[in-house]
């Protein structure tokens, strides 16, 4: 039976290693530590290069050498058996590869709905990289800055059992269900009796894990709803130490924002709440990121175990924000690592694939046996349900507020109506639902990248976005690794509440 190198075999190098690699399988989820000598045989058996991404590019993966040596027959069926060489040709491979991916794909479809409450598209704050801007500064808009009505959150919760029923499930009464929400600014204390019957609402029906995303500048308002038994973690936006911060994040006024999140975020931190601050970071401020590592260990922040900090880039999702100012996520990552290497408190800062090295670790500690292989980006292409104030519902938060876009709505007898084309848009985004993605071996480890992301560089939800990934995932699994194999602590990393 002739064998050749599977399609989707990842080949990681190793820093501090001339005669070892990492072997990492893109749909069997193995991973394996050979010789260089196997890696290279491997390799040579190719049938091609790997296809470039639609967009970005990827770091060239390595040279091979002139001559390779075969190995053993036992060493050979291994890699067989771990799927590194298969009998499959490409075409065959391809389809065994769109099967499984579309079979993990439709089984998380069928997993119980994430339902996300706007209960306003209206915020206090007024920052420049929004994408949501142009709702606060267009006069055009304002009409959809209203709050939630009562009404209204009953007739959403009246529509959950048929939502329910379409992914498959029965009426339960013990049923904990997923809750977040996000806005504009959604914990504006003018929004506080919205928030306060949704979140009754929900504990009537059963209980329910309650999370945020929110600017924090108000939270104080909502003191006695925050933690174990209500709204248990909250991510926050900080963008540098406060005289930065006061640049970017700023009241409609122009006055900064910093001391009174930061207030906030004491408050929450002490009712137990796990706090996820996330770090927006551009050319511009990336040079403030020790300076607010510092901060965060002076005001004490990193004596919590329900805190922690992450990094993402801003992307140009508006007019005011120019793309040369920007970082993808590689080109953030290493300058993360330059700066990990000059200022100890960085440590306490997460790089954006921080996740990517936790399960890694996890995985070389064997405390995590089954890799996270993601037939998707997020639950936009799943399971997430968005309302908003006028019964309107939307599959990705970064694409709310216009009817026309919009996946379903729920009239005033709690029906739910789909919009079925525009819901298959986006509930069918998958890594099958393009050739790029198909053919490339990190595909169910990145899971195609963002669709809004992608839609704006390549005009369609259904191409790829790549943002560096397979340079991102080589250095996290190396990296991971060799903490492994030096005995260094694993990181605890919380789980967060979004990754936006």
């Amino acid at each position: 039976m002739m064998l050749r190198t599977s399609s989707y075999t990842i080949y990681v190098d190793l820093p501090d290693s001339r005669d070892e690699m990492l072997l990492v399988h893109g749909y069997t989820g193995a991973y394996d530590r050979v010789s260089r000598r196997v890696a290279n045989y491997l390799r040579g058996l190719e049938a091609k290069r790997p296809p470039k991404p639609l967009y970005g590019e990827w770091m060239s993966e390595p040279d091979l050498p002139a001559e390779t040596e075969t190995p053993g027959d036992d060493v050979i069926q291994l890699l067989e058996k771990r799927g590194y060489l298969t009998p499959l040709n490409q075409e065959q491979e391809e389809d065994l590869f769109s099967r499984l991916a579309l079979k993990l794909h439709e089984r998380a479809r069928n997993r119980p709905p994430s339902y996300i409450f706007m209960p306003t598209y209206n915020c206090n704050l007024r920052c420049s990289y929004c994408f949501q801007d142009h709702m606060r500064t267009d006069a055009g808009f304002k009409h959809l800055l209203k709050t939630m009505s009562p009404e209204m959150v009953d007739r959403y919760f009246a529509a959950m059992p048929g939502i329910e029923a379409k992914h498959g499930l029965e009426e339960d009464p013990n049923r904990i269900r997923d809750i977040g929400f996000f806005g504009g600014e959604p914990l504006l204390a003018r929004n506080r009796e919205t928030v306060q019957r949704i979140m009754d609402r929900a504990l009537e029906i059963g209980g329910a894990k309650f999370w945020a995303v929110s600017n924090a500048t108000e939270l104080e308002a909502y003191e006695d709803l925050l933690g174990p038994d209500g709204i248990t973690s909250i991510q926050i936006t900080l963008d540098g130490p406060p005289e930065e911060h006061d640049q970017r994040r700023i009241y409609a006024d122009g006055s900064g924002s910093f001391e009174k999140i930061a207030a906030n975020i004491d408050l929450a931190l002490a009712r137990g709440v796990l706090i996820n601050i996330r770090l927006n970071i551009d050319r511009g401020n990336i040079g403030d990121l020790p300076p607010l590592a510092d901060e965060i260990v002076a005001r004490g922040w990193v004596a919590f175990r329900n805190f922690s900090a992450y990094t993402a880039p801003i992307h140009a999702s508006n007019d005011k924000t120019d793309r040369k100012t920007t970082f993808n996520s590689w080109q953030l990552d290493q300058e993360l690592t330059k700066l990990r290497g000059s200022f100890p408190n960085m440590k306490f800062i997460g790089r954006p694939d921080e996740g990517i090295r936790v399960r890694a670790r996890q995985i070389f500690d064997q405390k995590e046996i089954t890799p996270n292989l993601r037939p998707s980006f997020c639950g936009a292409h799943d399971q997430m349900y968005i309302f908003d104030t006028f019964g309107d519902v939307y599959a990705c938060w970064e694409r709310t507020g216009d009817k026309k876009i919009r996946f379903a709505h729920v009239d005033a007898d709690a029906e739910i109506h789909f919009q079925h084309e525009i819901k298959q848009e986006w509930r069918s985004r998958s890594v099958t639902s393009n050739p790029v993605c198909r053919r490339c071996r990190y595909a169910l480890h990145c899971g195609g990248g963002c669709a809004i992301l992608a839609l704006g560089q390549r005009g369609t939800m259904h191409a790829n976005y790549c943002d560096g990934y397979a340079s991102r995932f080589r250095a996290s699994i190396s990296d991971a690794y060799v903490a492994f194999r030096n005995g260094e602590e694993a990181i605890d990393l919380n789980d967060r509440v979004c990754d936006l």
